[in-house]
């Protein structure tokens, strides 16, 4: 009987797809596209516990609320680290997506990071229910990346991912549309924000918060020396004084404050190529590794890599929704890709 329903309810709704980052979250509908890319963010009344705002306008009050408001991010390093506020922005999110629809209960395809444990994945899909979902799929990230860059993840063939995110940095060598190995490290787009913070002050005293700091890296964010070491400049308050202070900041300042970072993610590259098996290793050495996600966006990155390990790396034509678009690709053709997808019925 459930079935049946659920066959029907199908028929009033579109299957959903969404990329639940640590940053941002990406929803598309199938044959629709991307329908939104909304901040990973909740502001929430501290007395009632009421949704105040989602998204964008949520974003713009970190670190501007009075003490009734309180902005809340609530994953961390790509999994859920508040359950119930999580659940409130995806009602609030699905609401937007559905006005006007007076019957809506999708079938939802939710991104996760490859490292999850178990109770993190059915968290994800125990809040993607209780959000208002028909039947809630897990897809794991660099599968999810892969299928959007365009790779043929069924051949038996070793293709190596690496999705720089806002919480995570996932990694993952694919064969036969399964994970051989696979790697998250919890370095990733928001670790650079707290780097660039920390170097900030102790650089030019200055206090700046995490929305400058993103400012700043997306503006002349850099791993290496550019040719022309370009700059920005920003406003913060005087760590000395108090008051507030304008300073310009290079390229190659941030270069200098990511370094420890970048070190530590190609070391992890490093480290699940010594652990791939030698068939997929000659695979990868010939096709080289791609890279996605918002972080394959720093300046350099890509020839910093290449560099390191004696490899060809190629940039997704669109890394920052690579995931998304890999989950829109697999909502065209769901019999064909629903294999790669971890499912409630066969998975517990």
């Amino acid at each position: 009987m459930k079935k049946i329903f659920g066959k029907v309810l199908g028929i009033f709704s579109d299957d959903l797809g969404i990329d639940l980052g640590t940053s941002n979250t990406l929803i598309c509908v199938k044959n629709k596209g991307i329908i939104m890319n909304a901040p990973s963010v909740v502001a929430i009344n501290t007395k009632t516990k009421d949704i105040f705002e989602v998204g964008d306008k949520a974003k713009q009050m970190i670190g501007r609320t009075p003490h009734t408001v309180e902005a809340i991010r609530p994953l961390k390093n790509g999994v859920i680290a508040d359950y119930e506020i999580t659940e409130k922005m995806l009602r609030e999110f699905y609401k937007i997506v559905n006005r006007g629809k007076s019957l809506s209960s999708p079938r939802v395809i939710i991104c996760v990071p490859a490292g999850v444990t178990q109770v993190e994945k059915r968290a994800v899909m125990d809040v993607t229910r209780e959000a208002g979902a028909r039947e809630a799929y897990l897809i794991e990230e660099p599968m999810a990346a892969a299928i959007g860059i365009g790779l043929n993840i069924f051949e038996p063939e070793g293709n190596m991912v690496v999705d720089i995110g806002g919480g995570t940095t996932e990694i993952g060598v694919i064969s036969l549309a399964g994970i051989v190995k696979t790697s998250s490290l919890k370095i990733a787009g928001d670790k650079f924000d707290s780097l660039i913070i920390d170097y900030i002050r102790q650089k030019h005293n200055l206090f700046i918060g995490e929305k400058t700091a993103e400012e700043i890296k997306i503006a002349v964010g850099a791993v290496t020396d550019l040719e022309e070491d370009i700059f920005i400049e920003i406003s913060g308050r005087n760590a000395l004084s108090g008051l507030p202070k304008n300073v310009k900041v290079y390229s190659s300042e941030i270069a200098e404050a990511l370094e420890e970072a970048v070190v530590l993610i190609i070391e992890e590259i490093k480290g699940i190529l010594e652990k791939t098996p030698p068939e997929l290793s000659s695979d990868i050495k010939r096709k080289g590794i791609y890279l996605a996600g918002g972080g394959a966006l720093l300046r350099g990155i890509d020839k910093r890599i290449a560099e390191s390990l004696s490899l060809e790396v190629t940039v997704a034509e669109d890394p920052l929704n690579a995931v998304v678009n890999g989950i829109q690709q697999l909502l065209k053709e769901f019999d064909k890709y629903k294999r790669v997808l971890i499912s409630p019925e066969s998975d517990y």
